[in-house]
């Protein structure tokens, strides 16, 4: 896989078949960061190990915890009640989830670090988070160019604060949160629409106090500073963000049926397959249950007839990462998909809005793009087209489930970086019976 300079997606038989789903990146990357910071053992199981996620693991044990691979998902951290003093730099690879995170937790210590990441990182902007941990006392420069890494952060001495988000992200509460455990005074977060709740739910595990307060459409998160953490286990869910690849495979590819097993079924997380619903998808939830502090269930998808829906822009903090495999499966859709209020997305590991709509159009589909939208009308696939990717591992999923559905295969370039996700992503699909290959 790591090899390949390309992979080429055919259309061919129904998807048939149970997969398990792999961990969720979220919460594994918080279960980590939050085990080094705490004291004692954390045990944690179902931990994806994809890319991103094992350099988060790389720069916890630089922060000064043990960190032991047990085996397959399987990982101890044994923490020291903190981050320490790093050696070097802190190299968070294509990681933005982990990088802000890290930078949160770090900016509570006496410590000065300095964090990078790859080529692709670099382009991602950093003062949504740099921005209110200066706030609370923070100190930043910039290596190179403002709001972009390489940045040396020092930390210590911090102050709780008062912050409204004014874009859903998780990222940038979560920094906050993880600064103010270390910070005097209360931290207090208003969100106007709800970002993913995994750090409150995951601080609460670790034994830290966190009031979360409903307010309309929104919720405000109040932390208590000087509060500290205890290590324990974490058993990682189903990632749903990638689930959301099989199960798109399932909808449009004629005669399938595909299950997902152990998906996360967070209302802040399921979006997609709301919207999906919304379009006639025949999905089906089955054994519920609890896994982690999180709901979880096994998901089947079946080959559906789906129709065009206007996506709610209030839905977008819930499904942010899945719009590419959406617009694939709009593609198939009779009438238009409205996307709109996801200008978010031009700011992830890609602007994924300019590459979706790139790369439908390179296969036949009509999508127009907007500043913070797309609107893809549906029909005949024709395929046949290679597709840049940017470096984006959703992007390169995204085109390849829309070639085991068009008329003529599609094909991706630089596909490596699917694992900073996805690790056995292709071997998965062709488990299903997906025609994909190398070249």
């Amino acid at each position: 896989m790591a090899a390949a300079l390309s992979l080429t997606a055919r259309r061919g038989a129904a998807l048939t078949g149970s997969v398990p789903a792999p961990g969720d990146k979220s919460v594994s990357h918080r279960a980590l960061i939050l085990g080094g910071m705490a004291t004692g053992v954390t045990e944690i199981t179902g931990l994806l190990e994809g890319d991103d996620i094992l350099a988060t693991a790389r720069a916890v044990a630089a922060f000064g915890a043990d960190v032991e691979r047990l085996g397959p998902g399987h990982w101890r951290v044994t923490g020291r009640g903190g981050f320490r003093q790093p050696e070097g730099v802190i190299d968070c690879g294509n990681a933005g989830t982990g990088v802000r995170l890290l930078m949160g937790a770090a900016a509570g210590y006496p410590i000065t670090v300095t964090f990078d990441g790859d080529a692709s990182l670099r382009k991602r902007p950093m003062m949504r988070v740099t921005g209110p941990l200066s706030d609370m006392g923070a100190r930043f420069e910039w290596q190179g160019e403002e709001d972009r890494l390489p940045l040396q952060l020092t930390g210590g001495a911090l102050a709780g604060l008062t912050f409204t988000q004014t874009v859903a992200s998780a990222q940038v509460k979560s920094a906050l949160l993880l600064a103010g455990l270390n910070a005097s005074g209360n931290t207090d977060i208003t969100e106007p629409e709800r970002s993913r709740d995994h750090t409150e739910r995951m601080l609460r595990a670790f034994g830290a106090e966190v009031q979360v307060t409903e307010q309309g459409e929104g919720c405000r998160i109040r932390l208590q500073g000087g509060q500290s953490l205890t290590g324990t286990a974490v058993s990682v869910p189903g990632d749903p963000s990638s689930a959301a690849f099989p199960l798109a495979a399932g909808l449009i590819v004629p005669g399938s049926v595909v299950t997902v097993e152990n998906v996360m079924l967070n209302p802040l997380r399921t979006g997609l397959f709301e919207t999906w619903r919304e379009m006639g998808a025949d999905l089906e939830i089955t054994n519920r249950r609890e896994s982690g502090g999180e709901a979880v269930g096994d998901i089947t998808a079946r080959h559906s007839a789906l129709t065009g829906v206007v996506v709610p822009e209030a839905r977008a903090a819930s499904m942010i990462d899945e719009y590419p495999i959406l617009a694939a499966t709009a593609a198939f859709a009779s009438g238009q998909t409205v996307m709109r209020g996801i200008g978010e997305m031009r700011v992830k590991e890609s602007d994924r809005i300019a590459l979706m709509a790139r790369g439908l159009a390179a296969c036949g589909v009509a999508v127009e793009e907007e500043a913070e939208g797309l609107i893809v009308t549906g029909g005949p696939v024709a395929g046949g087209a290679t597709v840049e990717t940017a470096h984006d591992h959703r992007i390169a999923m995204s085109h390849l489930v829309l070639g085991l559905a068009a008329a003529r295969p599609v094909t991706v370039r630089d596909p490596e970086m699917i694992a900073t996700s996805f690790p056995g992503f292709v071997a998965l699909m062709q488990g299903l019976g997906a025609d994909i290959e190398a070249g």
